[in-house]
C-alpha cells in the first residue's frame, strides 16, 4: 500500500508538472522584475487605485499570473482529502469487491506496513518530521525572504507582508507536520514524496530559468553590438 501511494505521488506530480513550470517560473519572473514593480509602487504611492491597476498591465504584459502558484496547491487538496478518506473509512486490509472497477482485479493480500515499519492506516512520528522538514526545505526555495527593513517609519502594508512571510517559512511546516502526523501514514508518504518532487523541479527549473536568461542576455548584447556599429 506504501508503494502504490508512493506511484500516485509521482503521477500526480507528473501530470501537475506543467503547471507546477509555469508557477515556478512565475515566482522567479516576479523575483526578476522586482525593481520595476516597486518603482510602480513608488510611482503611484498616492494614487492605490492607479497602482493596482499599473501593476495589473505589468503582470499582463509579462505575461505573469501571480496565483498560479495556489491554483497547483488547490488542486492537490481534494487528492489528499481523499487519501484521508480511503484510509480512514476504507477498511484496509479488508477490500469491498463491490466498489471496486469491472477491470480492476481483487488483491489477495494488502501490506499495510511501508518498508516494514511505517503503519499505512496510522500515525507516524517519523513521516511527520519528514514532512515538515522537506516542507521548510520547500517553503524556503519558494518563498524568497523579504528585503531588509528601510529606515524610518514602516508600513502597516511592508509589516503584513512580513508577518506573512514568516508564517509561510516557519509556521507552516509545523502546521502541515502536525496535520500529517494526525491523519495518516498515506498522507505523510504523499506529502513528503510531493515535497521532495517540488524541491527537485524548483531546483532543476531555476538552472532552466538561469540559462534561458543568459541566452537571451547575450542575444540582446549581440543585437546592442549590431546597432552601435
Amino acid at each position: 500500500m506504501g508503494f502504490a501511494v508512493l506511484i500516485l505521488t509521482i503521477i500526480v506530480k507528473l501530470i501537475l508538472f506543467p503547471l507546477s513550470e509555469k508557477a515556478v517560473r512565475t515566482q522567479l519572473a516576479m523575483k526578476l522584475y522586482e525593481p520595476e514593480l516597486n518603482n510602480i509602487k513608488v510611482k503611484f504611492k498616492d494614487d492605490k487605485e492607479g497602482q493596482a491597476r499599473a501593476v495589473l498591465n505589468f503582470y499582463r504584459e509579462n505575461k505573469i499570473n501571480p496565483l498560479s502558484s495556489f491554483l497547483v496547491l488547490l488542486i492537490q487538496l481534494p487528492i489528499i482529502i481523499s487519501l484521508y478518506y480511503v484510509f480512514y473509512k476504507g477498511g484496509f486490509p479488508a477490500v469491498n469487491q463491490d466498489l471496486l472497477y469491472s477491470f480492476v482485479t481483487a488483491p489477495t493480500e494488502i501490506d499495510m506496513n511501508f518498508l516494514g515499519f511505517i503503519d499505512m492506516g496510522g500515525k507516524s512520528l517519523l513521516l511527520a518530521v519528514l514532512v515538515g522538514v522537506t516542507q521548510f526545505y520547500q517553503m524556503k526555495l519558494s518563498v524568497p525572504p523579504m528585503p531588509p527593513r528601510v529606515e524610518g517609519k514602516p508600513s502597516m502594508k511592508d509589516e503584513l507582508a512580513r508577518s506573512m512571510n514568516v508564517q509561510m517559512r516557519y509556521v507552516m511546516p509545523v502546521f502541515v507536520a502536525v496535520i500529517a502526523y494526525t491523519i495518516s501514514g498515506a498522507v505523510g508518504i504523499y506529502w513528503t514524496t510531493s515535497n521532495l518532487f517540488a524541491i527537485g523541479q524548483e531546483l532543476y527549473l531555476r538552472k532552466k530559468f538561469a540559462v534561458e536568461r543568459e541566452t537571451i542576455d547575450g542575444q540582446n548584447r549581440g543585437d546592442n553590438k549590431k546597432l552601435n556599429k
